[in-house]
């Protein structure tokens, strides 16, 4: 009996929270309609465009009777380029603009601060700085946008997460 008693003592363990995989949660077409309670943010990637340089030769180098060379090859450069990946516009869950208060946006940047990614003071507003730390946090994860997700904010512990979804 003893025994038992000091194993209730024990602290539970408990696991960090998973890292979001953000492109999970990217939608390739417009977002489902009729749900007036979920926000939706846009980004558009821009096409990815590959310029590739080639030497053709015009001519070919002219040896005489002994093997050296006489008049040496020539050669021209021609450059082409090539789509990779087309311009595309994707759509993810955001927290809806209400929510973006100024308390809201200081409790983002605190957040992004603990984490290494946001240098500056703590203002409240959603300026060039909080979203180039949003941009950084996200990019890594599989969404190069500066508009925050409703993943990665769930992720830093801003917004509720949805316990019957884990």
């Amino acid at each position: 009996m003893v025994w038992l008693s000091l194993a209730a003592c024990q602290p539970a363990l408990v696991e960090a929270p998973s890292r979001a995989e953000l492109a999970d949660e990217i939608i390739r077409r417009s977002p489902p309609e009729g749900d007036e309670s979920t926000c939706w943010a846009a980004e558009i990637s821009p096409a990815v465009i590959e310029t590739v340089t080639e030497q053709e030769l015009v001519t070919p180098e002219v040896r005489d009777g002994a093997g050296q060379v006489t008049t040496p090859a020539t050669f021209r450069s021609t450059t082409s380029q090539r789509i990779i990946a087309d311009r595309d516009e994707v759509w993810f869950r955001a927290p809806c603009p209400a929510e973006m208060t100024v308390e809201f946006i200081a409790t983002l940047q605190r957040a992004l601060k603990a984490r290494g990614l946001y240098l500056q003071p703590l203002t409240g507003v959603m300026d060039a700085a909080t979203t180039d730390a949003v941009r950084r946090l996200q990019a890594e994860r599989g969404l190069d946008s500066r508009q925050l997700s409703l993943a990665a904010a769930q992720e830093l512990g801003i917004v509720s997460t949805d316990l019957g979804a884990l």
